[in-house]
C-alpha cells in the first residue's frame, strides 16, 4: 500500500496508535503531520523519521483539550502544504477504572472535551480543506465503545459517541466525496496498556489477562493499527461509515462474566 505524497494529519501522533499511523504513513510515501503536548518525544520521533526520509514527517505541539490550539494547528498545515487529504483523530485517554461513584461530574466533563469534542472540532477545521481534495477522516473509537467495559462507564461513553459521530458525519461528507471511517482497537499494546500492567498488584496475570482476551492469544501492535488505518486512506475507496473493529476476535465467544461480589475494579 503506498500513500505517496499525501498530506496527513495524526493527533496524539507521539506514541501509542498514533505513533503506529504516523510511522505506517510516512513509510508509505505521505507527509504526516503529527501533534502531540510531549514535545520531547514528538521532536524525538520527528528527527528519527526524517532521518530516514528527509521532509517526511513534522510535529506540531497541540492540546487537542484545547479548541483555539486544535484550530491554529490545522491552519498551519494548510498555510504550509495547501490542503489535508487523511486526518486520523487519535488523540485520546483512558482513565483508570473506577465505579460511577469514584468519578466526578467534571471528570466526565473533561475526557469529553479530550475524546471527543477534539474530534469534532479537528474535523471541523479540517473539512474545508478536505473537500476539494477529497479526503477521508478516520476516528479512533474502541471496541468498548459497542461490548462495554467495566468501570469504565465515562470512557465508554465518549467511544460510543465517537462511532456515533462516525456515522453521522460519512453522511453529510458523502455530498462532498470526503470518506469518514471509524477504527474500534481492542487490545493494542501501547504505552497506556503498559502503564496499567505496571500499576497493577500482579504485572504477570494483568499481561496474561490483556493477551488471552483475543482469540488470536496476544494484543495487537501499533503498527498493525496503523496499517489497518492506511488501508482504509489508501485501498478502501468504496468505505464510509464503517467502523472496523481491530480486536484479534476479543468481542467473540462467551467468557466469564459475571460479576456479582465484587466491590471495584480489581486491576
Amino acid at each position: 500500500m503506498r500513500y505517496e505524497n499525501k498530506i496527513t494529519v495524526v493527533t496524539g501522533g507521539s506514541k501509542g496508535i498514533g505513533e503506529g499511523c504516523v510511522r505506517v504513513f510516512a513509510d508509505a510515501g505521505a507527509t504526516v503531520i503529527f501533534c502531540a503536548r510531549n514535545v520531547s518525544e514528538g521532536k524525538a520521533l520527528e528527527t528519527e523519521l526524517n532521518a530516514k526520509r528527509p521532509g517526511s514527517v513534522l510535529f506540531i505541539k497541540c492540546d487537542v483539550s484545547k479548541t483555539a490550539e486544535i484550530e491554529q494547528m490545522i491552519n498551519a498545515v494548510v498555510a504550509k502544504f495547501g490542503r489535508i487529504d487523511c486526518l486520523i483523530n487519535n488523540a485520546g485517554w483512558h482513565p483508570p477504572t473506577r465505579t460511577i461513584d469514584q468519578f466526578s461530574v467534571q471528570d466526565f466533563r473533561d475526557l469529553l472535551e479530550l475524546n471527543l469534542v477534539s474530534i469534532f472540532a479537528a474535523c471541523k477545521y479540517a473539512l474545508p480543506h478536505m473537500r476539494p481534495v477529497q479526503g477521508n477522516i478516520i476516528n479512533m473509537s474502541s471496541l468498548v465503545g459497542t461490548i462495554a467495559q467495566p468501570y469504565a462507564t465515562t470512557y465508554v461513553a465518549t467511544k460510543g459517541a465517537i462511532t456515533s459521530f462516525t456515522k453521522a458525519l460519512a453522511i453529510d461528507e458523502a455530498a462532498h466525496d470526503v470518506r469518514v471511517n471509524c477504527v474500534s482497537p481492542g487490545n493494542v499494546f501501547t504505552p497506556l496498556w503498559q502503564a496499567g500492567i505496571d500499576a497493577s498488584p500482579d504485572p504477570v496475570l494483568t499481561r496474561s489477562y490483556g493477551d488471552n482476551a483475543q482469540l488470536m492469544g496476544r494484543m495487537g501492535t501499533i503498527e498493525e493499527a496503523g496499517k489497518l488505518c492506511l488501508f482504509i486512506a489508501s485501498e478502501a475507496t468504496f468505505t464510509t461509515g464503517v467502523d472496523h473493529y481491530l480486536s484479534g476476535g476479543a468481542e467473540l465467544a462467551y467468557g466469564h462474566k459475571s460479576r456479582k461480589g465484587e466491590a471495584g475494579p480489581s486491576w
